[in-house]
């Protein structure tokens, strides 16, 4: 007979992500993981493999959980180009400080290796553009490809923020969509 879990492994993955995004990626170990969730090393190889599943597991967790929180934003924002921005500065908040979005940048890299884990960020890609382009439907001329021109704009904006910390980064995420979001339902409305 087998013994219950005294934690699933969403709880585990939890943990897991959490030391990724503190201490980078190559802090998860299942000795530091096994420290961090009270099991023992030999019950986490046993649920999960090796180092490369484990790590696989948990960004997929990551994954799981970004998905979730993207697709409630998306249904609690209005259907404006405001709600696009709120939908936007509310996912840059999970970006934390600037040591946080660097640690971050760290995970994305694991992401760009590994061809399941692109295949879940081209998937959420497509699911954020639409859900922004959502934002646009009751405008009178909705700009061509509004929503993967407004995420781009904001992983850009991201990016510049990091660079020159100086305010909050959700003030200068707000900020800057909101010039660009002006700056793009002009340029729309001028089109023949």
């Amino acid at each position: 007979m087998t013994r219950p879990k005294t934690q699933s492994d969403e709880q585990v993955l939890e943990n897991a992500v959490r030391l990724m995004h503190e201490h980078g990626p190559e802090a998860l170990t299942f000795e530091r993981l096994a420290k961090a969730c009270g099991l023992s090393g030999a019950t986490l190889v046993q649920r999960f493999g090796n180092k490369t599943r484990l790590k696989q597991r948990t960004l997929l967790h990551a994954w799981d959980g970004l998905d979730d929180r993207t697709r409630t934003l998306a249904d609690s924002v209005p259907k404006t180009p405001a709600g696009a921005i709120e939908l936007l500065v509310a996912l840059s908040q999970g970006y934390g400080g600037i040591e946080a979005y660097a640690e971050g940048l760290l995970v994305l890299r694991e992401d760009l290796r590994d061809p399941v884990l692109r295949t879940r960020g081209a998937a959420w890609k497509t699911a954020l553009c639409k859900a922004l382009a959502a934002c646009f439907a009751a405008t009178p001329t909705p700009p061509r490809d509004i929503g993967l021109l407004m995420a781009s704009h904001w992983q850009g904006s991201l990016l510049w923020w990091s660079f020159d910390p100086a305010v909050e980064v959700a003030t200068y995420i707000e900020d800057s969509l909101s010039r660009f979001v002006a700056t793009i339902t002009t340029a729309a409305a001028r089109e023949p």
